[in-house]
């Protein structure tokens, strides 16, 4: 892409030394004709719009976000996950969104589930399909033992207080990594520090059960109810949550998933596929 004479071309002293490119805040006259791939630039165009220049030197994951199959995606629901794919974008990361069952998830060097399946007649198809891609997030283990009714007796046993199938009201709060996002639901946008409490020590049970640290659950929903002493843990999902965008205004959605990007961004360096992990000749 050759940036326009209106556009503004910014680098960092760093990565622009010794790359043959100007680091004036405003070009003048006729368009940049070339740019060296030597440092990665940023062009902020008229319209604000932010775009990085990929260096073709480094690697750059393919990433998919697997979808319902029975479900065709349509980019122009908020509510769904399509802004996702502009967050990632944002970071410099190419996300596409497929369906679980095409091939060329198979082909994708990081997967983000966002469906549970589809059909139950196909939960063994499913399953099979979370052990064959090359890396699955939340990983296909926490998967199978998310998807098993009996987790909730689980997490009982580790410690964790359940109210299975409870009638009463719901707040979800949705975490991603280790950390807390955005809550929805009965309690609102800012529930009581005892929700979030409980519905981190329902992550922290499952990831110990599981053998992994809690980092490496990219995203989950707990849903709780009750308050303080009386507080309980009604379902935790860690396979393919509503993650809540359409409760969420557009710019408290807007950061959350930029946070959702973030934790991408760390979980393809914990998994040696970060930007500059692999070099291309």
């Amino acid at each position: 892409m050759t940036p326009m004479a209106s556009d503004r071309i910014t680098t960092s002293p760093a990565a622009g030394e010794g790359c043959g490119l100007s680091t004036s805040s405003k070009t003048s006259g006729p368009p940049v004709a070339a740019i060296s791939t030597a440092c990665m630039v940023t062009i902020i165009s008229d319209c604000g719009v932010c775009m990085k220049l990929a260096r073709p030197d480094i690697f750059h994951p393919r990433i998919v976000l697997a979808g319902d199959p029975r479900r065709d995606d349509d980019d122009s629901d908020p509510g769904d996950d399509a802004g996702l794919v502009h967050a990632l974008r944002h970071r410099g990361l190419h996300a596409r969104r497929l369906p679980w069952d095409d091939p060329e998830t198979l082909e994708a060097d990081l997967v983000i589930l966002r469906s549970a399946g589809g059909e139950p007649d196909r939960r063994a198809e499913f399953t099979a399909w979370t052990k064959r891609v090359r890396n699955l997030l939340n990983a296909p283990e926490v998967v199978a033992w998310n998807a098993d009714p009996r987790y909730l007796a689980d997490l009982q046993c580790d410690g964790v207080p359940t109210a299975p199938g409870a009638a009463t009201a719901r707040t979800a709060l949705v975490f991603f990594g280790a950390g807390r996002s955005h809550a929805f639901g009965a309690a609102g946008a800012d529930p009581d520090f005892e929700l979030w409490d409980l519905g981190r020590a329902a992550l922290r049970a499952a990831a110990e059960r599981l053998s992994i640290r809690i980092e490496e659950l990219l995203y989950a929903r707990a849903e709780v109810t009750g308050a303080g002493a009386d507080t309980r843990l009604v379902g935790l999902d860690l396979v393919a949550p509503d993650l809540g965008w359409g409760e969420l205004g557009a710019d408290d959605c807007d950061r959350a998933q930029r946070r959702f990007a973030r934790e991408v961004t760390s979980a393809l360096d914990r998994l040696g596929l970060g930007p500059l992990a692999q070099r291309r000749p």
